[in-house]
């Protein structure tokens, strides 16, 4: 999908054009009507000086195939049925591939009703959108004879006038400059940087030794206090090279109110349509618990030089909030008879803790769901066709895995989620996600190390190179929490003090599981002993780049205490 590369720009002129237009993406059921609000899900929203709506119809330009297969090309979009006073900023790319699910944002400038100290400057102001001043050819065909490339993608940069900067690249399919009023530049103090994100193509030329490449873009600053708003538009270049500031921006939200993110209501009723069904694996030994009933059923906490555990209360008030992770307490299983069903957690108390936040400036909503499970089983190692139970590697008391959804706060639409694998995780976009009722989307949990999946299936976290890793096996079961009504909201800091009541174990930022500091070697060298001489030494190998795992257990800190509890997901 990613990294595709032609010779020439050109393609038949004689070409059908309708043949890389790909479907549209729509969820499987129609929106409900959201409880009232301010902004959320109102068509528009006010970035301060300026009003953004987010077109999804396009008008199509140009496209090219590697091949006589639709599915490799890319195609190249402008807005189409623009409001009566909204501009555009650029054009949009995607592969065709995929359904057509974009958007651009076009803008409209408005009277702001901030107070004065939260604009950009307080001297007196430039438009906030200006036409360029003229355009830059910055990509053509080799051969610039109209008759024999009269299909052909011309790749156009507007020159912005001082105190102004472009947000887009226009295209055209012939050579000849678009008009000065089809886009619209925006003065630079409304504007965030922003990174070129995924490579889309590459285009090698014929005579000379480079290549002309097209990335999708977004925000540099991202995360709860990020003010960067994604436009849609790509960035194309055949001299940039990362670590490079781009020569476009993303827009940015200079209204901190942030107008379109749900109210209380709306982010209940948000959940209730989309919470995820979460998916345990039929074999799963290690379910997860509510907090509550871990706490209740004799989960302990231990301080640095203390060997007596405590007894925490079922709210967790017991706990000591705030700090950071300093070593001094830890949470551990109970150490009666119960320490062994506790380990395998109480599936009927489980419930996803829910955290609402502002995304992509506040023209998002992210809503990270989180499971607990009071025990992390060991991994499974996968060298070649062979699997190797690991007794103890992998294993640690109190394990937090998350979930993210996406949703766009113009039309209150899930756009994607973000699944947590271990130290990574990935988007996928709505049209990949699979859904059981309605657009609630499934969630597959992977055996013993609760890693989340979109799709059920055998998943490899480690070398494809050296053909080793730890397995993810996730599939469908009877063992499932609806997040739709299983869970409870625990913050969403946005909405001022007191409106959500965080508890107190949400504030508890040591380790939910103590460290275990065991000698690894000896299981490892046993293992190893036992395979093939072809894969000893990609075992070892593998097993030198992972030695914190090896060597320890190690219970994770809480939600709170994670980079993305305020940063944006990795991914």
């Amino acid at each position: 999908m990613f990294g595709s590369s032609c010779n020439c720009l050109c393609w038949n002129k004689h070409t059908d054009f309708s043949l890389s237009e790909p479907e549209t993406f729509s969820l499987p059921a129609p929106l409900p009507k959201w409880p009232q609000g301010k902004g959320f899900a109102s068509g528009r929203i006010s970035i301060g000086e300026l009003e953004v709506f987010k077109v999804t119809r396009f008008e199509f330009i140009w496209c090219y195939n590697l091949s006589q297969d639709k599915n490799k090309g890319f195609s190249f979009y402008k807005p189409a049925e623009i409001p009566d006073g909204f501009h555009s900023l650029g054009h949009f790319c995607q592969p065709n591939n995929q359904p057509l699910r974009g958007f651009l944002l076009v803008a409209r400038e408005v009277a702001s009703h901030m107070p004065e100290s939260c604009h950009a400057s307080n001297t007196a102001k430039l438009p906030v959108l200006c036409e360029p001043l003229d355009y830059v050819l910055v990509w053509s065909p080799d051969d610039w004879s109209e008759e024999k490339c009269g299909g052909c993608g011309y790749f156009w940069l507007p020159q912005a006038p001082e105190g102004y900067k472009p947000v887009g690249f226009l295209v055209t399919n012939k050579p000849v400059k678009p008009r000065l009023d089809e886009v619209r530049c925006v003065r630079s103090d409304l504007m965030d940087e922003c990174d070129a994100y995924r490579l889309l193509l590459t285009c090698n030329s014929r005579y000379m030794n480079f290549s002309f490449r097209v990335w999708s873009t977004r925000p540099r600053h991202r995360g709860v206090t990020g003010k960067g708003v994604p436009v849609g538009t790509f960035f194309c270049s055949s001299s940039w090279s990362a670590g490079e500031d781009l020569c476009i921006g993303c827009l940015k939200n200079l209204d901190p109110t942030l107008p379109a993110m749900p109210n209380l209501d709306q982010i209940h009723a948000l959940i209730n349509h989309y919470g995820p069904t979460v998916f345990f694996h039929p074999e799963e030994v290690y379910l997860p618990s509510s907090v509550s009933w871990f706490f209740e059923n004799g989960a302990l906490l231990y301080r640095a030089g203390i060997t007596v555990g405590e007894p925490i209360d079922a709210c967790g008030s017991n706990l000591p909030g705030g700090g950071t992770n300093d070593g001094e307490f830890w949470i551990d299983l109970p150490r009666d008879k119960r320490r062994e069903s506790v380990k395998r957690g109480n599936l009927e108390s489980a419930k996803l803790y829910a955290h609402a936040k502002p995304a992509l400036g506040g023209t998002f909503t992210d809503i990270a769901m989180w499971v607990f499970c009071p025990f992390n089983g060991p991994a499974t190692l996968k060298v070649g066709l062979m699997n190797i139970a690991l007794s103890k590697i992998g294993e640690h008391i109190g394990d937090w895995e998350h979930f993210t959804l996406r949703i766009c706060n113009f039309t209150g639409e899930l756009w994607s989620m973000y699944f947590s694998q271990h130290s990574g995780g990935e988007w996928v976009d709505a049209y990949n996600l699979e859904f059981i009722e309605g657009n609630k989307a499934i969630v597959y949990s992977s055996k013993s190390g609760h890693a989340s999946f979109p799709h059920p299936g055998t998943y490899i976290q480690g070398s494809s190179t050296l053909g080793v890793g730890i397995r993810n096996d996730a599939a469908r079961s009877n063992l499932l929490v609806d997040s739709s009504k299983q869970y409870e909201l625990v913050a969403a800091e946005y909405l001022g003090d007191g409106v959500v009541t965080e508890p107190c174990w949400l504030q508890y930022m040591r380790l939910w599981g103590p460290t275990i500091v065991y000698d690894s070697r000896t299981e490892l060298d046993k293992m190893i002993n036992r395979l093939p001489m072809m894969v000893k030494y990609s075992v070892v190998n593998w097993f030198a780049k992972v030695p914190v795992e090896l060597s320890r257990q190690e219970g994770p800190t809480g939600p709170k205490e994670k980079d993305y509890w305020l940063g944006d997901e990795r991914g």
